[in-house]
């Protein structure tokens, strides 16, 4: 099984459904099974219905349990509405049991209970485990499918069973070592099964300084331990320490994925609009009432520049500088919330007091407004437009330098306080923390040349 380049693929797929057209089975079968899953994935979503129904009936709901992981949830819920109830039982038997529960778990109830009754006992048993979990924790995204092995037997007991059972365990890097309550023991890599005396015990080679989770952690934190300690799979324990499943590196690297895009869409104001498939209507209903909130809270802005009309009326020229003011504000608030984020997201500042991280961003924020108006302090009485006018700069790049400092380190404390309220930190978005430093630098700014109106 391989994958192919682009062009490559194409080739295959149009030989390979050439030979199904043409009811060439054997070589169909022997083109199109020897392909990745994923490139045959690509293949089948590119058939119409009749060339779908055929190839269902031309290789086994096992074969074809490897295409359909492959495929987006929507392109499943379709294909689904084609295949017969037993073919479709039997295709979840043979799947992973973490796909199997992801996909059965939004499907409506009667659907569910219909290919569970269907499906091999054992296998429904394990999928509804899964099921039973909460969503975003360690048992909702782990299988059931791993080796476990006794620490009394031999290494050469333990190939043997590898080679003669077979197991259909997701990865068997990790073997996993328990005793007769199932509790886990031990952990034995495949590397130290294959390069010992055949005759150790595996207690003698297991490692027993673990590393595990339990079922009920979140999902985000499973990743981090994941990434941080360089794993394949991870074990997931009960309170009671029994091993119920393990997480493969797979499965985190699509809960970074979902955790990725939920916070880009909520630092852009448009959560849960991301979706590219979404119609212009979805789209457009999850946008508005974070737009419309976000156009209310800008009535503040416009609250600052009324309440400075005077001074605006007297020194027009002052409006020119309104735009620069707000967009410099709001950039170095979204920068630094952006640092802080992530910060929070990979747990940067669990090792780090909130001091120092205040500290650092205040500094920054202090830097960049120094370098920021010192240039517009020198620049604006340059400028024919502005008659050499060195008091306007110096207000101008005064403002510049007070709102950076502030906005910045506001960017950088809205994540955290609601990271310590156990909300999402991503819910402090973008929109939010610019509107907040559109407001704040604007009261400066005006502030500073209401006082100072009389040298202008």
């Amino acid at each position: 099984m391989h994958r192919l380049d682009k062009h490559r693929l194409n080739e295959y797929a149009k030989e390979t459904m050439d030979f199904l057209r043409n009811e060439n089975i054997p070589l169909f079968r022997k083109t199109f099974l020897k392909l990745h899953s994923m490139d045959q994935a690509t293949i089948f979503v590119a058939l119409d219905l009749k060339e779908r129904a055929k190839l269902y009936h031309n290789i086994s709901a096992e074969e074809f349990s490897n295409i359909f992981q492959e495929l987006d949830y929507k392109v499943q819920r379709m294909i689904l509405q084609e295949l017969h109830e037993t073919y479709a039982a039997d295709m979840f038997n043979e799947m992973n049991t973490d796909d199997a529960a992801s996909f059965l778990v939004a499907l409506p109830e009667k659907m569910q209970r219909g290919l569970l009754q269907k499906m091999n006992d054992t296998e429904a048993s394990e999928i509804q485990e899964l099921m039973g979990y909460p969503e975003e924790t360690a048992g909702s995204i782990m299988t059931k499918d791993y080796v476990q092995i006794r620490a009394a037997s031999t290494a050469r007991e333990v190939l043997a069973y590898l080679q003669t059972e077979k197991p259909d365990a997701e990865t068997i890097y990790y073997l996993y070592v328990v005793n007769e309550h199932n509790k886990l023991t031990g952990i034995l890599s495949l590397r130290e099964l294959i390069t010992n005396n055949p005759s150790e015990r595996v207690e003698n080679l297991m490692r027993t300084q673990l590393i595990t989770i339990q079922d009920d952690d979140d999902q985000e934190d499973v990743a981090r331990i994941i990434q941080h300690y360089d794993l394949l799979a991870l074990p997931v324990l009960t309170d009671a320490g029994a091993l119920v499943g393990i997480v493969t590196v797979d499965d985190v690297m699509d809960v970074v994925e979902d955790e990725t895009t939920e916070d880009i869409g909520e630092l852009s104001a448009v959560r849960g609009a991301t979706d590219v498939n979404l119609s212009a209507f979805a789209s457009a209903r999850k946008r508005a009432p974070w737009l419309i909130l976000l156009m209310f809270l800008g009535l503040l802005t416009g609250g600052v520049i009324d309440q400075f009309e005077e001074t605006l009326e007297a020194v027009v020229i002052l409006a020119v500088f309104i735009p620069m003011i707000m967009d410099s504000a709001g950039n170095i608030g979204t920068q630094s919330l952006a640092v802080v984020v992530r910060g929070i997201a990979v747990g940067t500042f669990q090792r780090e007091s909130i001091r120092q991280l205040l500290k650092r961003q205040l500094g920054t924020g202090l830097m960049v407004g120094l370098m920021c108006g010192a240039v517009i302090f020198v620049v604006v009485p340059l400028i024919p437009f502005f008659d050499g006018s060195w008091m306007l700069g110096a207000i101008v790049g005064i403002s510049i330098f007070l709102s950076l400092s502030i906005a910045c380190v506001v960017g950088a404390i809205m994540p955290l306080i609601i990271n310590k309220l156990k909300l999402d930190p991503a819910l402090a978005s973008g929109p939010f923390v610019t509107t907040i430093g559109d407001v704040v630098g604007l009261f400066i700014y005006f502030s500073i040349a209401t006082s100072l109106l009389q040298y202008l």
